[in-house]
């Protein structure tokens, strides 16, 4: 078997092909555009054959064309967490930065970690985390946006400062702006504007959550059925794990998800573990979210962090093992939502 690293840029792809103990074969760099990606696999089936592995840095917003260009040409692509690049290149014998070391660091990662989950085309999940990130950098930007606003009207008069995280409702920005409009100078000309963005920005966001979550209820009907799992924590729960059936276990998932217990004791402190750093930060944050939920319900999960706790664990390490049982819960989940969605294309099909 071969490895083939990618270190992938916007014009630019570098490309090193290892053996299975990871000695640097070849080298190649692409341009960034399909004919490139083509010309890199020929290149690849000429000189190892049809036994080649990609391995690709986990960088979705630059490797995305690339992964589906290598997908739809019958190859097997492997995303490789940028953690784990790093700690192979600070490892390397070779030291100092540059496309060919990063991407020997990608092939070499993956052969440290052979159990990684195959990428595989996944149309709903990445229809899903694009809407759930567009709506994530607008919220940014509003939020960027009503503070600089609030100092506008601090300047202008402290006393008709809005009530704190009252202005994505539209009685608070009419109020606001009917004050605003009685005001004279470029303070109050600008915060003005400021006022109008808010509301372009807050009529986006919300328009892409409906379409999240008219989306999100087609696909995941029992993600949303669990406690704690609003639509759009299950959008991105379903967009960052972009296709569950690429996980050969539960355990797989939640390692992905970063909540997977690692050893951390020494000496007289057996048994200690916290959870793994790496991963996926986006799909942890969404297991968070349904934990701190959930131990404020009546429920399984509540219960389950108070027997916890009973036991002689700390918060931080109830609250860990409440989102390693929810990831194991959150598997079972996405894949019957996966079988469901499916089953009717394979009705059809036989």
């Amino acid at each position: 078997m071969v490895v083939v690293g990618a270190d992938v840029h916007k014009r630019t792809h570098t490309f090193v092909a290892v053996d299975e103990v990871g000695r640097k074969l070849a080298e190649k760099t692409v341009t960034a555009i399909t004919a490139g990606h083509a010309e890199m696999v020929m290149w690849a089936r000429q000189r190892f054959g049809d036994d080649v592995v990609w391995a690709i840095e986990d960088c979705r917003h630059l490797s995305a064309r690339l992964e589906r260009d290598l997908l739809a040409l019958g190859q097997k692509v492997v995303r490789v967490p940028p953690k784990l690049m790093a700690q192979s290149r600070a490892s390397a014998r070779t030291r100092g930065k540059s496309d060919p070391i990063d991407a020997l660091a990608v092939a070499r990662g993956f052969l440290r970690e052979p159990d990684l989950p195959i990428a595989s085309h996944d149309e709903i999940s990445r229809e899903l985390k694009l809407l759930v990130d567009r709506r994530e950098v607008l919220v940014a930007q509003r939020t960027a946006t009503i503070n600089r606003l609030l100092w506008r009207v601090h300047e202008l008069d402290p006393g008709h400062a809005p009530k704190p995280r009252s202005l994505d409702l539209a009685k608070h920005r009419r109020l606001l702006g009917q004050w605003l409009d009685t005001q004279t100078g470029i303070v109050a000309e600008l915060a003005r504007d400021e006022l109008a963005d808010i509301t372009r920005l807050t009529e986006t966001i919300n328009t892409l959550a409906t379409r999240i979550g008219a989306r999100v209820r087609a696909v995941a009907p029992a993600l949303l059925a669990m406690p704690g799992c609003g639509e759009l924590t299950a959008a991105k729960l379903v967009g960052e794990t972009a296709g569950v059936t690429r996980f050969k276990s539960e355990a797989a998932f939640a390692r992905h998800a970063g909540v997977a217990p690692v050893p951390v004791w020494s000496g007289n402190t057996r048994g200690r573990v916290r959870m793994t750093r790496s991963g996926n930060r986006q799909l942890n944050a969404a297991l968070h979210r349904i934990a701190v939920t959930q131990i404020r319900l009546d429920g399984v999960g509540q219960t389950y962090y108070r027997r916890r706790l009973t036991t002689g664990d700390s918060t931080p390490e109830a609250l860990r093992c409440l989102k390693r049982r929810l990831a194991r819960v959150v598997y079972g989940h996405l894949h019957t939502d996966h079988n469901n969605h499916h089953k009717p294309c394979q009705t059809a099909a036989a």
